[in-house]
């Protein structure tokens, strides 16, 4: 008996038991919500500096990204070189996905698979 919360109308939490106020439309564990909430990939919000330039050079992306990287101000290429982690929506990161020319969905892809490296 699965009972669901929801924000912005997808749901962001299943409950075997009402939760007064937070949970409390109830779905059958078959239903399509259900499934595909319990089989979504969780979203990545960052991944270590190892990941994020492995994924760069697997998808042909490293040189063109150093060039614009080098282009930047100083605290922007200390950070490419020097951060242990790259967080998806940082303003450094917004900057450089929007000057390769990535929508949000090419991010999340590209963040997804640069986690499981």
């Amino acid at each position: 008996m699965p009972f669901v919360s929801r924000s912005d109308g997808a749901i962001d939490g299943v409950f075997e038991q009402m939760q007064e106020g937070r949970a409390e439309e109830y779905l059958a564990a078959d239903d399509p919500a259900i499934v595909a909430h319990a089989n979504a990939l969780p979203k990545v919000s960052s991944v270590s500096a190892r990941q994020f330039r492995l994924m760069l050079r697997r998808s042909g992306l490293l040189d063109q990204v150093k060039a614009w990287v080098a282009q930047q101000d100083g605290e922007t290429q200390d950070a490419f070189e020097y951060s242990g982690t790259f967080v998806k929506d940082s303003p450094m990161m917004a900057a450089g996905f929007a000057a390769m020319g990535f929508t949000a969905q090419q991010i999340e892809a590209f963040f997804a698979a640069a986690a499981s490296l």
